[in-house]
């Protein structure tokens, strides 16, 4: 990923409510769960999906963070 869509992936993030972003970390952090689960018995078809899931729940953390300390 380049540092341009990584720019453009954080803006779409900070774009979105502290609500959206709180559901779509859960969301993530299910199929994180499934994924490893899965990864332990061989049966994951995408293995690079497991970073990618990593990656974007910290920007979402990161934003939310971001967002708690503007409102404070």
């Amino acid at each position: 990923m380049s540092a341009q869509n990584k720019q453009t992936a954080a803006a779409k993030i900070r774009e979105n409510s502290v609500e959206e972003l709180s559901k779509k970390l859960r969301e993530n952090r299910e199929e994180l769960l499934n994924l490893r689960l899965r990864s332990q018995t061989g049966q994951v078809q995408n293995p690079a999906r497991i970073r990618t899931l990593r990656r974007e729940n910290a920007r979402i953390m990161t934003v939310l963070g971001e967002k708690s300390a503007a409102q404070n």
